[in-house]
């Protein structure tokens, strides 16, 4: 079915724009940040705020607007109504268990990752990660996972649109080099990533595939980063990320 232009609100699209525009890295934005992250001039922009915050889904202190709590209803309705999440949490819980860390599993929306499903041993990072929580799919060991089940092109376009930010000293952020990687994950089947969403923080990752074999999301575990190798954190925790994979595989739709 094909949509109408005359059939759409714009109104309702630039809200959403201005929505999506608050992240966990810009948790507070002056009405010219949203003008200017979200695309739409400023007097666009300021009516779209002060409409969220009159409806409560933002606060506002005179200069910035923060999201509240609210704005979670719009997607906590989605992710409770995807099977997904229900699936693969008590399987969640019991692979943390075993393994004493983190693990999480996400499903790939345009170049970020969201996060369905998580199972929290310690903390890891600086941001609290949630179902609903995103991050860059470039430098994150589950969306390079995700990236790599694309094909090429769709993935080339991913990593090769827009300038990637560095978000430490050890991001990968060439496109030719990322493309290698994600070669190398398409043969061997996870991506590992040392510290380069953030310092500090180590992550392996595999796909998750249903029983028509057709990667759905990705699984990992994060932990704080040491000075062992990564290949020997990638032979601790593999097994049990294949093991988890392997149950679900005839499990997901």
């Amino acid at each position: 079915m094909q949509i109408q232009a005359r059939d759409l609100m714009g109104g309702l699209a630039k809200g959403l724009n201005v929505i999506e525009a608050f992240t966990a890295d810009r948790p507070r934005l002056s009405i010219s940040d949203a003008a200017e992250i979200a695309g739409l001039d400023r007097a666009t922009a300021r009516r779209c705020l002060l409409t969220l915050a009159e409806l409560g889904y933002c606060g506002y202190d005179g200069k910035y607007f923060t999201v509240t709590p609210k704005v979670l209803r719009l997607g906590t309705g989605c992710l409770a109504s995807m099977p997904l999440p229900r699936i693969v949490q008590p399987w969640l819980d019991k692979l943390s268990d075993e393994i004493g860390q983190s693990t999480s599993v996400s499903i790939l929306d345009g170049g970020e990752i969201v996060y369905v499903a998580r199972a929290s041993q310690q903390r890891v990072m600086s941001i609290s990660l949630m179902a609903g929580s995103r991050l860059p799919a470039y430098c994150t060991s589950m969306g390079r996972v995700l990236l790599a089940a694309l094909p090429v092109d769709d993935a080339q376009r991913v990593v090769g649109s827009t300038r990637l930010p560095a978000r430490t000293s050890r991001t990968r952020t060439d496109p030719s080099e990322l493309m290698q990687i994600l070669s190398d994950v398409r043969a061997n089947g996870f991506a590992s990533i040392d510290q380069e969403v953030e310092l500090g923080l180590r992550s392996v990752a595999v796909p998750l595939v249903n029983a028509r074999k057709q990667v759905v999301a990705a699984l990992n575990v994060g932990l704080a980063a040491t000075d062992e190798p990564l290949s020997a954190v990638e032979a601790r925790y593999l097994p049990a990320l294949q093991r988890m994979r392997s149950d679900l595989s005839m499990i997901l739709g």
